[in-house]
């Protein structure tokens, strides 16, 4: 990196792994002191800069990692176990585990998570100005009627935060499956093609509607494919 005046809540989101909301919540909480003043809003520094936060000083130049998590049913994205339910963080090795989840999964779903300490590659795959597509595998418990679908598709369903929409199809194996049997819930498998990335969105929306979600797993998040990771492994990604 070269010597230009670079932001500071721009340096402490790549730096700390936070979102840019987050680095100014730190500047203005005075978490943060630039060559041992407190920083402001809208500060600049360069690599001559003493920046630290709570008294640990930010070093200028560090090493990005980027890593995909096959994340399992049962576990849960923060640092933190809840309840019974343990972290993501006890299946990492100790190598990746001050690395910060790219947006969650709840605890019941499984499938692909992004990790990493660079907070702007964080930004940019989850503010939903970049519209990063997220492919998901979910069954319902019973069969979605066509008019819902389209309902969904095609004009949204309003769950408590705000329309909700989203592409559906169903599932290739449904409909290249030549022993569909009604206990393969097989009829019930579809497609969900979402771009934003809301709370329990996907669940929250087939409930607006009298569905239950009975399996919810990732396989594309943006450019990044689940692929052949097992539950609990992980891969290192370029960004």
């Amino acid at each position: 990196m070269n010597n230009q005046p670079i932001r500071l809540n721009k340096f402490l989101a790549e730096r700390l792994g936070l979102s840019r909301r987050e680095a100014d919540a730190a500047i203005s909480d005075g978490h943060i002191t630039i060559d041992d003043k407190p920083a402001k809003l809208g500060d600049r520094i360069d690599k001559n800069s003493k920046v630290c936060y709570n008294n640990k000083i930010v070093p200028f130049e560090t090493e990005f990692s980027y890593i995909a998590f096959h994340k399992p049913i049962g576990y849960v994205c923060s640092r933190r176990a809840q309840g019974d339910a343990p972290t993501l963080y006890e299946l990492l090795p100790s190598k990746f585990q001050h690395l910060k989840t790219v947006g969650r999964l709840d605890k019941d779903s499984s499938g692909l998570i992004l990790l990493t300490n660079d907070g702007d590659f964080a930004f940019q795959m989850t503010h939903p100005k970049f519209r990063k597509n997220k492919v998901y595998e979910v069954e319902l418990d019973r069969p979605l009627e066509p008019l819902h679908q389209q309902m969904i598709s095609d004009y949204g369903v309003e769950i408590g935060d705000g329309v909700s929409k989203f592409k559906i199809i169903r599932d290739k194996i449904c409909e290249t499956s030549s022993e569909k049997r009604p206990e393969d819930g097989l009829e019930n498998s579809y497609i969900v093609f979402l771009t934003e990335g809301r709370n329990r969105q996907i669940r929250r929306t087939f409930a607006a509607l009298g569905y239950k979600v009975t399996k919810l797993h990732r396989i594309q998040f943006g450019k990044y494919e689940l692929g052949d990771l097992k539950p609990g492994e992980c891969d290192i990604i370029k960004p």
